[in-house]
């Protein structure tokens, strides 16, 4: 954690804001990774019923115009980072956008 600011610093603009929108996003993610999981789970069970209220669930989370919105921002910034060949155009950015997607990842779990 003592190297996460240094790291911060020689982050471009760009990077820094994909970073704030990620987190801002991040209980959202979250919902819907576990919706996901719930909704291939009542599948595989043939619960329709609960299957039918995920769904539901899922479709007002992608249905919210603040989430919408900011997930339009994410995939223009995730354009501005990457490269057309999926590379990243600063290495730190690549670096400090996965120190937080897997910070995300083991919160939400």
């Amino acid at each position: 954690m003592l190297l996460w600011p240094w790291v911060a610093l020689a982050i471009t603009p760009d990077a820094q804001e994909f970073l704030d929108v990620s987190a801002k996003l991040e209980p959202v993610q979250c919902e819907k990774r576990k919706l996901r999981r719930a909704i291939v789970l009542a599948e595989v069970e043939k619960r329709t019923a609960d299957l039918e209220v995920l769904r539901q669930r899922f479709e007002q989370l992608n249905a919210d115009p603040q989430t919408a919105r900011l997930e339009k921002r994410l995939a223009v910034l995730q354009a501005r980072v990457l490269d057309s060949q999926g590379h990243p155009r600063n290495p730190e950015d690549l670096d400090a956008i996965s120190f937080q997607q897997r910070q995300a990842f083991y919160r939400c779990e």
